[in-house]
């Protein structure tokens, strides 16, 4: 029974191995949108993809981000001044867009651009602390999406949404997990709702990669601005010592596991765009496949253990 068990396991996994394997064929006339190509795994994404002989409509951010990437690619490459939580340039690059694109309408469409904001307990922050994250990882990407669904439509093309393995365990306080959960939502809906069109939506969930979303030393600094100006008594719950332990742990995580191929996130974007049948989800990372996602499934109470053992408050000063 065990080998007829094996057999079907092998068979099923050499089969669904082929279909992965599956490519739409040539790319040359298909335009990708990428939002936040200043660094990171857009910027890398945009070179990848235009070698691959996409043509690439690159978002950056700032005017020096542009102008490094135009640097590094052809001249197919076209960048687009985007501030994804600003809807007249959202309106802007979905205008410049619609003009480049044409009567081919827009192939693939990735979300990419994100932020961390500051990672730290919930009773230190502000709602500004969530507001901002919540904006650029999850609101702006919502309206860009909708702006350019009629474009995907057209060709009935690819929507890639880079969430977080983070969107499905938080780690601490702030608004980075929430816009990550909240992204992961909004993508299974998108999902189902434009299977009816023929456009396949993909979300990428990521590990811990070095980019600039893992600067310790940035979440250090802005931690420490946070507890200059915290209530005296909010300081005394938690004790002078809980601010440098917090950084030493997050340190010590994100040096263990953090990696810095950046391909690995960048393969799956294309990967998504280039499969007859792309995947649904794509996690990236050793990280991803064998600690957090693992660790969603465990009950909350053992996550809770895990993720808070190390972890001291003077209790008896609350």
């Amino acid at each position: 029974m065990f080998v007829y068990i094996l057999g079907f396991l092998l068979i099923w996994f050499l089969c669904w191995w082929m279909r992965d394997k599956l490519k739409v064929g040539k790319v040359s006339d298909k335009y990708v949108f990428i939002t936040g190509c200043d660094t990171g795994f857009g910027n890398l994404a945009a070179k990848v993809l235009d070698v691959g002989g996409f043509r690439v409509l690159a978002g950056c951010l700032t005017e020096e981000g542009a102008r490094k990437l135009k640097e590094r690619t052809s001249s197919r490459l076209k960048t687009i001044t985007l501030d994804i939580t600003k809807p007249e340039s959202i309106e802007n690059a979905t205008d410049l867009i619609k003009q480049e694109v044409g009567n081919r309408g827009l192939w693939g469409l990735i979300n990419n651009a994100g932020i961390p904001g500051i990672l730290c307990p919930t009773d230190w922050l502000q709602i500004e602390h969530f507001r901002r994250p919540i904006e650029v990882n999850l609101l702006g990407p919502i309206e860009m999406t909708l702006k350019l669904l009629p474009l995907i439509k057209k060709a009935r093309g690819r929507i890639v949404n880079v969430s977080s393995v983070l969107g499905r365990l938080a780690l601490t306080g702030g608004g980075y997990f929430p816009s990550k959960f909240g992204m992961e939502a909004f993508n299974d809906s998108l999902r189902r709702d434009m299977k009816y069109f023929g456009i396949k939506v993909s979300c990428i969930e990521p590990g811990v990669f070095v980019t600039k979303l893992t600067d310790c030393g940035l979440q250090r600094h802005e931690k420490q601005e946070l507890w200059n100006h915290l209530p005296p008594d909010v300081k005394k719950q938690y004790g002078e010592e809980y601010l440098k332990q917090s950084d030493t742990r997050q340190e010590k995580l994100v040096k263990k596991l953090s990696n810095t191929d950046l391909s690995q996130v960048v393969w799956c974007m294309e990967h998504a765009l280039t499969a007859k049948y792309p995947r649904t989800r794509y996690s990236a990372g050793i990280d991803a496949k064998l600690l957090w996602i693992p660790m969603a499934y465990l009950p909350t109470f053992a996550t809770d253990y895990l993720l808070t053992k190390d972890i001291v408050i003077d209790s008896n000063a609350v």
